[in-house]
Protein backbone atom coordinates (compact mmCIF):
# COMPACT_ATOMS: atom_id res chain seq x y z
CA UNK A 1 0.00 0.00 0.00
CA UNK A 2 1.15 3.59 -0.99
CA UNK A 3 0.93 6.39 1.07
CA UNK A 4 1.95 9.71 0.12
CA UNK A 5 2.60 11.39 3.34
CA UNK A 6 -0.46 11.65 5.12
CA UNK A 7 -3.29 9.73 6.10
CA UNK A 8 -6.77 10.46 6.02
CA UNK A 9 -8.46 10.21 9.57
CA UNK A 10 -11.73 8.75 10.25
CA UNK A 11 -14.72 10.81 10.32
CA UNK A 12 -15.68 12.26 13.88
CA UNK A 13 -19.47 11.86 14.44
CA UNK A 14 -21.75 13.42 17.33
CA UNK A 15 -25.09 11.90 18.14
CA UNK A 16 -26.30 15.12 19.33
CA UNK A 17 -29.50 13.13 20.17
CA UNK A 18 -27.76 11.39 22.67
CA UNK A 19 -26.04 14.75 24.03
CA UNK A 20 -27.09 15.63 27.65
CA UNK A 21 -28.71 18.90 26.75
CA UNK A 22 -29.97 19.99 30.53
CA UNK A 23 -26.85 21.25 31.36
CA UNK A 24 -26.62 23.81 27.96
CA UNK A 25 -30.14 24.33 28.63
CA UNK A 26 -28.91 25.71 31.98
CA UNK A 27 -26.76 27.45 31.24
CA UNK A 28 -28.94 29.75 28.76
CA UNK A 29 -30.57 30.47 31.37
CA UNK A 30 -27.85 31.62 33.44
CA UNK A 31 -26.66 33.27 31.01
CA UNK A 32 -29.15 34.17 28.18
CA UNK A 33 -26.61 36.10 25.34
CA UNK A 34 -24.89 32.66 25.13
CA UNK A 35 -27.88 32.25 22.42
CA UNK A 36 -26.25 34.99 20.03
CA UNK A 37 -22.74 33.92 20.03
CA UNK A 38 -21.77 32.72 15.92
CA UNK A 39 -18.68 30.56 17.04
CA UNK A 40 -16.14 33.45 15.04
CA UNK A 41 -13.16 33.03 17.25
CA UNK A 42 -12.44 36.39 18.38
CA UNK A 43 -12.73 35.54 22.46
CA UNK A 44 -10.16 32.64 21.79
CA UNK A 45 -7.89 35.19 19.61
CA UNK A 46 -7.58 37.75 22.57
CA UNK A 47 -7.51 35.67 25.19
CA UNK A 48 -4.89 36.25 27.73
CA UNK A 49 -4.72 32.92 29.22
CA UNK A 50 -5.06 31.11 25.87
CA UNK A 51 -1.37 33.11 24.90
CA UNK A 52 0.40 31.50 27.57
CA UNK A 53 -1.44 27.89 28.21
CA UNK A 54 -3.40 25.68 26.05
CA UNK A 55 -6.93 26.78 26.88
CA UNK A 56 -9.42 27.72 24.25
CA UNK A 57 -12.41 29.54 25.33
CA UNK A 58 -13.94 28.38 21.95
CA UNK A 59 -13.26 24.85 21.86
CA UNK A 60 -14.67 25.19 25.51
CA UNK A 61 -18.11 26.60 24.29
CA UNK A 62 -18.26 24.01 21.65
CA UNK A 63 -17.77 21.24 23.94
CA UNK A 64 -19.99 22.28 26.35
CA UNK A 65 -22.68 23.12 23.76
CA UNK A 66 -22.68 19.88 22.22
CA UNK A 67 -22.81 17.95 25.18
CA UNK A 68 -19.20 17.00 26.10
CA UNK A 69 -18.77 17.72 29.58
CA UNK A 70 -16.82 14.87 30.07
CA UNK A 71 -14.29 16.64 28.65
CA UNK A 72 -14.33 19.49 30.57
CA UNK A 73 -13.47 20.23 34.05
CA UNK A 74 -13.65 22.78 37.00
CA UNK A 75 -10.21 21.31 38.58
CA UNK A 76 -7.39 20.36 36.88
CA UNK A 77 -7.50 18.08 34.02
CA UNK A 78 -5.53 17.65 30.94
CA UNK A 79 -8.34 17.94 28.29
CA UNK A 80 -9.82 21.75 29.00
CA UNK A 81 -9.41 22.89 32.07
CA UNK A 82 -11.70 25.79 32.89
CA UNK A 83 -9.69 27.19 35.68
CA UNK A 84 -6.99 28.19 33.08
CA UNK A 85 -9.11 31.13 32.51
CA UNK A 86 -8.19 34.00 34.39
CA UNK A 87 -11.52 35.86 34.16
CA UNK A 88 -10.27 39.10 32.47
CA UNK A 89 -12.71 39.85 30.70
CA UNK A 90 -11.03 40.82 27.04
CA UNK A 91 -13.21 38.23 25.54
CA UNK A 92 -16.22 40.06 26.62
CA UNK A 93 -14.82 42.99 25.19
CA UNK A 94 -14.24 41.97 21.50
CA UNK A 95 -17.14 39.78 21.16
CA UNK A 96 -18.94 40.97 18.49
CA UNK A 97 -22.49 40.37 19.45
CA UNK A 98 -22.09 40.77 23.25
CA UNK A 99 -21.62 37.78 24.48
CA UNK A 100 -21.03 37.57 28.06
CA UNK A 101 -18.00 35.51 28.39
CA UNK A 102 -16.51 35.98 31.37
CA UNK A 103 -19.91 34.35 32.97
CA UNK A 104 -20.45 32.33 30.54
CA UNK A 105 -16.94 30.75 31.95
CA UNK A 106 -18.21 31.20 35.60
CA UNK A 107 -21.39 29.47 35.16
CA UNK A 108 -19.93 26.70 33.35
CA UNK A 109 -17.60 26.28 36.39
CA UNK A 110 -20.67 26.14 38.85
CA UNK A 111 -22.63 23.57 36.62
CA UNK A 112 -19.78 21.19 36.84
CA UNK A 113 -19.70 21.25 40.06
CA UNK A 114 -23.11 20.66 40.60
CA UNK A 115 -23.01 18.24 38.52
CA UNK A 116 -20.01 16.18 40.23
CA UNK A 117 -21.75 16.68 43.79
Amino acid sequence: MNRFGFQISTARSIDLDRADAKLRQRLLEAVPSYRYCIGCGGCTATCSAGAFTDFNIRKTHFLFSRGEVDKLSPTPMPDVDLNKCMLCGKCTLVCPRGVNTRGLIMQMRQLLVNKQS
